[in-house]
Order: structure tokens, then C-alpha cells, then sequence
């Protein structure tokens, strides 16, 4: 029999969202599989740990303090020597892409990326930084295309799109609780909005189409799920446009799985964006989307079909696009249900942990440990 494939899966996240919970939902379609074994190193105290402590073989908890936390170096570099891995995968930032690239090259073992945002590097940084790694997985087509214009070959690119737990969305909306716990009311037309509350989400860009849309749907109401430095200022941007009353923070929300598919319509107005796993949660829930066009925000919402696609800091076209569907309930459904479909056919976690591990095995194939 041949021997079980070893991957110690690096992730420095502390809370269960994001690039984390993709990291829990492939531990956990890993779990039963009998031609692969993991172990994971995360940080002390973190959600991601404590829910995959019974999915993987060995948990190290260690201290990580970011990209400049060098002596993680020294860190993973023991753990690697102990654990001897077939292969590295550094699911994040925040020091476990760079300082983990140098740990695996100087144990001389296998390292795969994922890379999970669409920030632009400098071409000389990215093709020096992406050295250090075998293979980089993208979670979506535009990070790819952004990588392999910076220099990265084309060759040491596959992308595997992010996944989303369809199940926990597909239930009835309670809309008694949900009126009750954000004090709307039974007939108002609900926008949420699930991002952190910075500058490249494009809150500031929804705020000013808010009154437009208002003038349409007098009813609607919006729900900026998340927290972030820009609070007060995103709040006291309210008050001067007058929408105070019509635009709610509840922070950040650990059972979005109970709240989505109470909302009428799901606003991504982001600048930058590498995927958006709010929008497969969307998607999932049967919710119709507007989103920009930017990153891989394409991949999930299709125009026309489970939502709408608009250029980026256009309040006008967010206004149209918005208004449209919170006005036409037949579109909204249709779309909700395509947006199902979808999520069923694209972004799965059956779908996902298939894609790692293809990108695993070629990996054993085409390199070999010093």
C-alpha cells in the first residue's frame, strides 16, 4: 500500500472566516481520505486551531507576529524538520508567505502557496518572492492572470477556486428574529453588505448611492456586516448624507449562516477584491447579487443572470443596478435560484479539496526534495 501523502498546512489567521475557513472546510474534506495526512501550525488561541484540533494528526500552536515576526522562521523550520512533510502549503499572509517560503527552502521541502488576494506587487519583487515556492494555487482566474503578468510562469499557476458549505444556507429565513434583532421592519427591503470596514471594500461608494436608491425604494434599509478602522467614519458620513437611520453596523457576525437568506439583495462595492466568499455565501443562500467588476468577483456573480456587474466607485450604476432588482421580486428570484446553481456546479468543497489535491500530487511528481 502505498504510503499516505504528508502536507502541513501553515495559516496565521485567528478567526474562522476568510482564507481560515477555506483552510478548516480542506482539512475537513481531507479528513477521512487514506492518501493523505495533515498537520497544521496556526497561531495560539486561534478559532481555526481549536476547530481543526480532531481533523488533523499534529497541531502546533505557536507565536506569529506577522511579516516582520522573523524568528518564525526558526519556528516552522523545527516543526517542518520534525514533522518531515512531503509538501509545505502556506495558506496566508501575515508572515506565512514569506517567512514559511524561507522555512521550506531551507528544509528543502516542497512549498505550495495559495494565494488569496489581488493586491498588484512590484514584477521584481513578485518573480524574487515567488521563487521560494514550487507551485501557487489561485482561488480565482483574476489573481492568476494578475501573477502571471508580474512575471510569475504560467506553468507554476493553477487556480482552485475558493468553496462555500451550500448546506448551511439553504433554509428558510426567520424573518420574525431578523426583524426583531435589527429592528427593521417585516416590509422593508433589507441590502447587506459583508466585508471590513476598510477602503478597498468600497463602502464609501454604496453610502453615496444610498439616496438614490432610496428615492426608488423608499423601504430599503442596509446592513454593513464587519467592523474596521473606518467606522466612525463611515458612520458619521451617514449623518451628513442623512441616511443614519437607514444604514445599521451590526459588526461582525458569527451566524451570517442565519442572517443571509433573510436579505432581499447581497452589495459588494469593493475596489479590489480577490474572490469575496461573502458572495458565495450570497450566492449559496439563493440571494441576488451587485458587485463590481474587479478581481474575481466575475467569477461568482454573472450579469444578468444571478446579479450584476458594474465598474468600480460608480455610484450611478449602483444605483441602477440596485434598484432594478430590489424592484422587480420575479428577477430577485430568478436570479437567487441561478445564483444556487452556481455555487453547486463551481464552488463546492467537494470541488475544492479535489483541486488541491491534483495540485498535491503533480507536485510529488515534478519536484523533487533536494
Amino acid at each position: 500500500m502505498t504510503a499516505a501523502l504528508k502536507v502541513l498546512h501553515v495559516e496565521t489567521g485567528m478567526n474562522l472566516y476568510g482564507g481560515a475557513l477555506q483552510v478548516f472546510y480542506l482539512l475537513r474534506g481531507l479528513k477521512d481520505r487514506e492518501d493523505v495526512e495533515n498537520a497544521l501550525v496556526c497561531p495560539e488561541g486561534s478559532a481555526v486551531g481549536q476547530a481543526s484540533r480532531n481533523l488533523v494528526k499534529t497541531l502546533h500552536a505557536v507565536p506569529m507576529g506577522g511579516d516582520l515576526d522573523l524568528p518564525f522562521v526558526g519556528r516552522l523550520t523545527r516543526i517542518i524538520r520534525k514533522e518531515r512533510p512531503d509538501i509545505v502549503h502556506l495558506h496566508s499572509r501575515r508572515g506565512a508567505d514569506v517567512l514559511g517560503g524561507i522555512a521550506a527552502k531551507l528544509t528543502g521541502t516542497r512549498c505550495v502557496l495559495t494565494r488569496r488576494v489581488d493586491n498588484p506587487e512590484k514584477n521584481v519583487w513578485a518573480q524574487v518572492k515567488y521563487r521560494l515556492y514550487n507551485h501557487v494555487i489561485t482561488i480565482s482566474e483574476g489573481i492568476r492572470e494578475i501573477l502571471a503578468a508580474e512575471g510569475v510562469p504560467e506553468a507554476k499557476l493553477t487556480c482552485v477556486p475558493s468553496a462555500v458549505d451550500a448546506g448551511l444556507y439553504r433554509h428558510n429565513c426567520d424573518r420574525e428574529w431578523f426583524s426583531k434583532e435589527f429592528g427593521i421592519g417585516e416590509d422593508h427591503r433589507v441590502c447587506g453588505t459583508v466585508a471590513q470596514l476598510i477602503g478597498r471594500k468600497g463602502h464609501r461608494f454604496l453610502l453615496k448611492a444610498v439616496p438614490g436608491i432610496l428615492e426608488s425604494v423608499p423601504k430599503a434599509r442596509f446592513l454593513f456586516f464587519g467592523k474596521g478602522p473606518l467606522e466612525d467614519q463611515l458612520r458619521s458620513r451617514c449623518q451628513n448624507l442623512g441616511i443614519e437611520k437607514q444604514v445599521l453596523f451590526p459588526g461582525f457576525r458569527e451566524d451570517l449562516d442565519r442572517i443571509i437568506g433573510c436579505l432581499d439583495l447581497v452589495i459588494h462595492p469593493a475596489l479590489m477584491e480577490g474572490l469575496g466568499v461573502s458572495l458565495l455565501q450570497a450566492a449559496a443562500a439563493g440571494v441576488p447579487i451587485v458587485g463590481t467588476r474587479v478581481g474575481g468577483i466575475p467569477e461568482i456573480v454573472r450579469h444578468g443572470v444571478n446579479g450584476y456587474l458594474i465598474p468600480p466607485a460608480d455610484a450611478a450604476e449602483l444605483v441602477a443596478a440596485a434598484t432594478g432588482i430590489l424592484s422587480d421580486p420575479d428577477l430577485a428570484r430568478r436570479m437567487g435560484e441561478n445564483g444556487k446553481r452556481i455555487v453547486d456546479e463551481s464552488f463546492s468543497i467537494h470541488t475544492m479539496v479535489e483541486g488541491n489535491m491534483r495540485v498535491y500530487r503533480e507536485m510529488m511528481v515534478n519536484f523533487r526534495n533536494p
